[in-house]
C-alpha cells in the first residue's frame, strides 16, 4: 500500500532574520522553534523558579554593599531562568538553551528580544554584560586577586531591574506569579 505525500505548509518565523544574525554572531547552531505543551510547561516551571530564586534579593537579604557579588550572582541565576522561560515559551528547545545560552545573560537577552520579548532597556542590557557569565560572581574572591568590575551596581538598582525583567516575562508568557510570592515587590510593580 503506497502512501500519498502530504503537503505541509511551512510558515516562516517573523524572527528568522534576527535569529539568523544572532546564530552567526554567537556561532550557535540554528534553533528550530517548535512550540509545544511540554515547552510551555517547562517555561512555566522556569518562570516560577526564577520568582522563587528572586525572593532573597527582593527581601533585601544581600542589600549590604559588601554582598554585591551575592546579589549579582543571584540576579544572574534569576535572569537566566526568566529569559529561558520566554525562550521555551516561543519554542526554543531546553537542550538548545542548555548548550548555547549556558550562563550568558547578554546572549539570553539578545535571543529573547529577537523573538518578541520587547525589553530593550539599556540599563538591563548593561547589567546583563556585568552578569555574564554569572557563575563568576559565585566564586570567592581570594586574597591577591584583582577586584572584579561590578559596574558600580547597587543592590536596589539590580533588584528593580530584575523585578522589571520578571514582570516582562510574566506579561509576555502569561505565567502567573507563584503563590506565596505576591507579598514581595509590590513597591517595585507600582
Amino acid at each position: 500500500m503506497a502512501t500519498a505525500p502530504v503537503a505541509v505548509s511551512v510558515i516562516a518565523s517573523p524572527w528568522a532574520k534576527a535569529l539568523a544574525a544572532l546564530h552567526d554572531r554567537y556561532e550557535d547552531a540554528p534553533a528550530l522553534l517548535r512550540r509545544s505543551r511540554e515547552g510551555r510547561r517547562i517555561s512555566h516551571d522556569r518562570y516560577h523558579s526564577a520568582e522563587i530564586a528572586f525572593i532573597g534579593i527582593e527581601a533585601g537579604f544581600f542589600a549590604d554593599p559588601r554582598h554585591i557579588r551575592t546579589t549579582l550572582h543571584q540576579a544572574g541565576a534569576v535572569a537566566k531562568l526568566a529569559l529561558c522561560a520566554h525562550l521555551l515559551d516561543v519554542g526554543f528547545a531546553d537542550e538548545w538553551n542548555a548548550e548555547h545560552i549556558r550562563q550568558d545573560i547578554t546572549k539570553a537577552l539578545a535571543y529573547a528580544n529577537a523573538t518578541g520579548f520587547g525589553h530593550d532597556c539599556p540599563e538591563t542590557a548593561r547589567l546583563a554584560v556585568i552578569l555574564s557569565p554569572y557563575w563568576k560572581w559565585g566564586y570567592p574572591h581570594l586574597i591577591g586577586d584583582p577586584p572584579m568590575d561590578d559596574g558600580g551596581w547597587k543592590h536596589d538598582r539590580v533588584r528593580g531591574l530584575i523585578r522589571a525583567l520578571l514582570a516582562r516575562v510574566a506579561d509576555v508568557t502569561g505565567h502567573p506569579r507563584p503563590k506565596g510570592c505576591d507579598g514581595f515587590g509590590r513597591e517595585a510593580r507600582a
